[in-house]
């Protein structure tokens, strides 16, 4: 079985090589909201438990690495999450998670480097990063 890439096809603008795609969000960055069923986030929530268990990913499209990102993104949420006593103390760190500095495509930290180019913009990437980031936690 293979895993599982992203259905979503249409996208208009890009950082790097990743699709900037609109999101459900009320958080402020530079996606587009959207009032879609599902968008980038719910997909990789959906896809998760089966994309994690695969050693390989064949990149196809701009949007997956956007999918493997996010997946990447929810198994260190749900690492922050173990330790966690309370709901309470659950989301102040995810929270703090979110908002906490990053290391993006091009960054000596950033650990996919391979697969990612490093962005002609920077500081949209961080941004789109960021708000990706808040609106998964």
């Amino acid at each position: 079985m293979p895993p599982f890439h992203s259905e979503i096809e249409d996208f208009q603008a890009s950082v790097g090589n990743m699709a900037l795609l609109p999101l459900r969000t009320q958080v402020r960055g530079p996606a587009p909201t959207v009032d879609i069923p599902n968008d980038i986030i719910d997909e990789s929530l959906y896809f998760w438990k089966s994309n994690i268990f695969f050693r390989t990913y064949e990149v196809k499209s701009e949007v997956d690495r956007v999918l493997i990102y996010i997946t990447l993104y929810i198994t260190e949420c749900l690492k922050r999450l173990a330790r966690c006593t309370s709901k309470l103390q659950g989301q102040q760190e995810l929270y703090t998670l979110a908002i906490s500095r990053f290391d993006i495509p091009g960054d000596a930290g950033f650990p996919l480097n391979g697969i990612y180019t490093k962005p002609e913009d920077p500081e949209l990437m961080r941004q789109y990063f960021l708000q990706l980031r808040q609106e998964t936690r």
